[in-house]
């Protein structure tokens, strides 16, 4: 006969959560194992508190550095963009130069037809033509000025933007080498941190635990997610805590969240 295998169903994990929430699901835990995950935790803490601290050296550096090249590449693109308009307004003033000779020609032609006329009419009628022909050529010559009028002032606007481009340039260079320093000098550290901490990710081994601890993270002002007990006080928010919840958290039996801030409280113990 056959049996129906019972099928586990894993909830899934909401990015959302927090240690409240945290704290129901994990309440069976057994507590040996839980005081390894919140030793593991509260190390998670003290390796991120470090790697901040190098973040901290570097201080505004990065966002410069990225702020620089933003506008540099925005400032390239401006440059571009002249120097197309540079390049259309002289197409132009090609075009209305060769109209203007067209137009010159035409009035040669006409001049010298004008000067073999038989009568008034043919005369008046090529003269006509030929005042024709010099408006055209007034009109040329005015959009020709226009144009000249609106290159120069591009290339006022083409020079500035070089010159901002250069300085910047320059300032990036330096931002660049004043950053590469301080990640040349502390980029051991930091390697050596993010693998230990990756280490004590896999003691936790609980993505529900770390999902929380990071949400929590982002949004504390100090970025401490797990604190402990300093003065009978929660060391985050440094809200007093009762005796009896000081209990709980020195056995570290199961997760206790502070009622103030929602950090997890653990024992003064793990400092050690």
């Amino acid at each position: 006969m056959a049996t129906n295998k019972v099928k586990k169903i894993e909830t899934p994990i909401d990015q959302r959560e927090t240690f409240v929430s945290l704290q129901k699901n994990m309440a069976d835990t057994d507590s040996a194992t839980m005081e390894q995950k919140l030793r593991a935790l509260y190390q998670i803490q003290q390796t991120d508190t470090k790697i901040d601290k190098i973040y901290l050296l570097r201080g505004e550096l990065p966002l410069e550095v990225q702020d620089l090249e933003d506008e540099i590449e925005g400032l390239k693109t401006r440059i571009a963009r002249i120097q197309g308009e540079i390049k259309e307004l002289e197409a132009r003033n090609a075009e209305c130069r060769h109209t203007y000779e067209e137009a010159q020609a035409e009035i040669d032609r006409y001049t010298l037809q004008r000067d073999n006329v038989k009568n008034n009419r043919e005369y008046d009628s090529i003269t006509k033509e030929i005042e024709y022909q010099e408006l055209d050529q007034q009109l040329s010559q005015k959009r020709i000025k226009e144009n000249n009028a609106a290159i120069n002032e591009k290339n006022g606007a083409l020079e500035d933007a070089q010159e901002k481009l250069k300085l910047r340039e320059a300032d990036l260079v330096e931002k660049k080498a004043e950053l590469d320093s301080i990640i040349e000098e502390t980029s051991k550290e930091e390697e050596e941190l993010l693998k230990g901490k990756a280490a004590l990710e896999a003691q936790v081994a609980d993505e529900r635990m770390l999902v929380a601890y990071n949400k929590v993270r982002s949004n504390a002002h100090n970025h401490l997610a797990v604190v402990t007990i300093k003065r009978d006080a929660c060391g985050g928010c440094f809200n007093k805590i009762p005796p009896q919840r000081r209990l709980d958290i020195i056995e570290s039996k199961k997760i206790i969240v502070c009622e103030y801030c929602g950090r997890i409280l653990v024992n003064p113990d793990f400092d050690k």
